[in-house]
């Protein structure tokens, strides 16, 4: 695959993210991708939205600053349930808390995306909600689940392209792709809108 895209720009995943590059590469478009070197620590009383979108044009901005002529995407989900924002776990007795609290309820996930072009300064933003629903769960399914997963650095304390997928009793979102990561319907329009051809 060619480093640049066909107008010589380059596309630039700002994340370390494992599971957004899986994401970005099912558009078969070539990418690059930089660590984007945020500080993702919340303010006190930002709701979740408004976390996800800030963290996401954080992230492009500060890998734009170092590629000129290219097209940076920037991407970061927070959760909320009650009104308090939910981050990643780190760990397990975090994750396990996590998920008692979520059982039986439904928690509000939010991906905010920025596509910004560095050589123009041109940046499109958006934010995608998505809900998931949890299921009742006992304290040995949230074990179990977390022993054989692991998702201590995820959002929520699941994986939803994994086994995490049998924690809920369904999903209410426009776009799947988002509470993975990287919400690749919106972004696949903020592309063409920037020029590049997806299909």
């Amino acid at each position: 695959m060619p480093e640049t895209l066909s107008d010589g720009r380059r596309l630039i995943l700002a994340s370390t993210s494992p599971f957004r590059r899986e994401l970005l590469a099912r558009l078969d478009l070539p990418f690059a991708v930089r660590d984007p070197d945020v500080d993702e620590a919340h303010s006190p009383g930002e709701p979740a939205a408004a976390l996800a979108v800030r963290l996401a044009e954080s992230k492009a901005r500060a890998v734009a600053r170092r590629e000129p002529a290219a097209l940076v995407i920037g991407s970061d989900q927070a959760a909320e349930l009650d009104g308090e924002v939910i981050g990643k776990p780190g760990d397990h007795s975090r994750a396990t808390a996590q998920l008692r609290r979520a059982a039986g309820r439904t928690v509000a996930f939010y991906t905010g995306l920025c596509l910004l072009d560095s050589a123009s300064g041109r940046c499109q933003i958006a934010v995608e909600p998505f809900r998931v629903v949890f299921r009742t769960l006992t304290a040995e399914m949230i074990e179990g689940y977390l022993r054989r997963e692991q998702p201590y650095h995820c959002a929520g304390s699941f994986k939803s392209e994994g086994l995490g997928i049998a924690l809920f009793e369904r999903l209410e979102g426009d776009d799947p792709t988002s509470l993975i990561g990287l919400p690749l319907i919106r972004l696949a329009r903020m592309l063409e809108a920037a020029g590049v051809t997806v299909l």
